[in-house]
């Protein structure tokens, strides 16, 4: 494929919708979400700012995932609203609710791609799902082109996730969140399985896919590696809610014994030490 097929696929991918120009394009407010007694999170408030990297971290059981799977739909909150690019989708009808969908691509755990499918294919999904007037053969061409921007060779359209390394299907669960050209990127633990040399590779892409697309990037993670090289600032659950929001200096003044533990432990201290001699 060459450069004037990659622009041309490039500007013909779907793109129905004035980018969202506020401030806060995700706004959690008194969320409450719960699974019979257990409660997960409670009154927990979170504005992600446009344009940035943003790391979620906590322990295990607080709730990570289970936060980012309620602020794209997968899970009912009990109570509390959420905004996505100034609407509502805590109440928001079925075909206001998808139109928002559509502006988001997300990167669950492990992948998750289809196994019967090419990676082509896969990236394919949402194309038909949400564009399905868009011909055969420009979706490939566009499928072509995320599989590309996400680092990988072409001809790893034409392969099966099972003939994909651990890095590879990261890439290629990337290409797909990427389809539609999306606002909003979800990433959970992209890095998690990885080779030091693989997750900071997958760091640079994180980073350079933000700044060359203006994307807005939500990204669960316990790699703090992860969180030193490209993240804005980093949000940490505890106590059932997001008890602060900062930059790591910022993170590093607050009194509570969760964070210092996390940022000042061996790890913590390891990985500053690899930014600054990075410098």
């Amino acid at each position: 494929m060459s450069d004037t097929d990659l622009e041309h696929s490039h500007q013909n991918a779907p793109n129905r919708h004035e980018r969202f120009r506020g401030d806060h394009p995700i706004v959690v407010e008194g969320l409450r979400t719960q699974f019979g007694e257990h409660v997960v999170h409670d009154d927990l408030d979170l504005k992600v700012n446009r344009g940035e990297i943003l790391g979620v971290v906590g322990g295990s059981g607080t709730g990570k995932s289970v936060l980012m799977r309620a602020i794209i739909g997968l899970q009912q909150p009990t109570a509390g609203h959420i905004e996505i690019f100034g609407r509502s989708i805590t109440n928001a009808e079925p075909d206001e609710e998808i139109g928002v969908r559509s502006r988001w691509g997300v990167l669950f755990q492990g992948g998750a791609l289809f196994s019967t499918l090419t990676v082509g294919e896969n990236v394919e999904v949402p194309l038909k799902q949400f564009y399905p007037e868009i011909g055969a053969e420009l979706r490939r061409e566009i499928a072509r082109y995320k599989v590309m921007l996400s680092g990988l060779p072409e001809d790893a359209a034409a392969k099966y996730p099972s003939e994909l390394s651990g890095g590879m299907k990261k890439r290629a669960g990337l290409a797909r969140a990427l389809a539609l050209d999306p606002e909003l990127l979800f990433l959970d633990e992209p890095t998690a399985g990885l080779d030091p040399i693989g997750a900071a590779k997958f760091d640079q892409l994180t980073r350079e896919l933000k700044e060359t697309l203006g994307l807005t990037v939500f990204l669960i993670t316990h790699d703090l590696d992860t969180l030193y090289e490209i993240c804005d600032r980093v949000a940490v659950l505890a106590d059932k809610k997001v008890i602060a929001v900062g930059t790591i200096p910022e993170l590093l003044e607050t009194d509570h014994p969760w964070i210092d533990e996390y940022f000042n432990g061996p790890r913590g201290r390891a990985a500053l030490a690899s930014k600054e001699r990075a410098r």
